[in-house]
């Protein structure tokens, strides 16, 4: 079973359970399986029993001193965030600087440290990719992650720093494509047409979301290119000034059946934002009502910026989009 496949399901542990399997690992501490466990059912249960935040916490900083190449801790399982807990992550911080000084050219801890220090110290996070990517040069795992580390970066930035950041992401994330193939190539497209959208290189998102829009749908990625690929080409038409053509490519990436990603983390809002602010509400509308059909989860959001958009106003979260 896969470290994600662990905590999922120890997500689902009962208390008895999850106590049951804390004295199994009070016996038997390098019980990495049980302790992963033990960490999704920490990581589901703190934002509602702040007891669980202390032992998440806990869990994670004896897994960086201890078993520092386990996988969880390059998932969400296995990270501290400061705007959550800046005690604990500042104490996970220390220990990945101490672990990366005992083993400076080990991959799985640069990863790992990387993936930590991500959203609060994006110097540090950018330091262990090069540094994995100088010792593993042909693997395109290095390059993707900086793509998506400067991509994140771009919401800090503004006008050319922006654009320049852009740049960065697109770079990296062209040498991940090319170093790619099948679905791990397929996956980055979304991210190069967003990344050459922001650095302002409208020929190459144009590229890629027509390669997106190319492909035969039967693959588990279809729905993000229907989706991702309509944006693109949508926002590349609104800046040309045909809004028409923009409010087709927008009803057609809403009329998507959807995709883990859009799933999970719902729709890009980007041009649905472009065409608010020319006052076109009606077709934006729609849009919304489309997603409700991929976008369950986002239920009381879509519901929200509905009322939102019937009064004219643009919602607050779609004011910077996401990477």
């Amino acid at each position: 079973m896969s470290n994600r496949s662990l905590a999922m399901s120890g997500s689902r542990l009962t208390a008895e359970e999850a106590a049951s399997l804390e004295k199994q690992v009070n016996q038997e501490p390098r019980d990495i399986n049980s302790r992963t466990k033990l960490l999704g059912y920490y990581f589901h249960k703190q934002l509602e029993d702040p007891s669980m935040q202390k032992a998440h916490q806990e869990s994670v900083l004896w897994l960086i001193q201890n078993a520092p190449e386990s996988e969880i801790l390059a998932l969400p399982f296995g990270l501290l965030f400061a705007k959550i807990n800046a005690v604990g992550y500042s104490q996970g911080k220390n220990a990945w600087i101490d672990q990366l000084k005992l083993d400076p050219e080990n991959l799985q801890l640069l990863e790992n440290a990387a993936k930590f220090f991500m959203l609060t110290d994006p110097e540090l996070a950018e330091e262990s990719l090069l540094k994995a990517q100088s010792l593993d040069k042909n693997n395109p795992k290095w390059s993707a992650e900086l793509g998506q580390l400067y991509s994140l970066n771009i919401i800090k930035k503004s006008g050319n720093n922006e654009r320049a950041e852009a740049k960065r992401a697109l770079d990296q994330l062209e040498i991940s494509y090319n170093l790619s193939s099948g679905i791990e190539q397929a996956a980055l497209l979304a991210q190069l047409a967003n990344a050459a959208m922001a650095a302002q290189e409208t020929t190459k998102a144009k590229e890629y979301a027509e390669i997106m829009l190319s492909k035969d749908g039967s693959d588990w990625n279809s729905g993000d290119n229907i989706h991702h690929g309509n944006i693109t080409l949508g926002r590349i038409a609104f800046a040309a000034g045909d809004v028409k053509t923009a409010k087709e490519h927008l009803l057609k990436a809403g009329n998507t059946s959807g995709s883990p990603q859009l799933n999970s983390f719902g729709p890009n809002m980007s041009l649905a934002k472009e065409l608010l602010q020319e006052g076109e509400k009606d077709v934006v509308l729609k849009y919304l009502v489309l997603c409700a059909k991929f976008w369950e989860s986002g239920k009381d959001r879509l519901e929200k910026w509905l009322i939102t958009v019937k009064e004219g106003r643009i919602p607050e979260s779609w004011h910077k989009p996401r990477p």
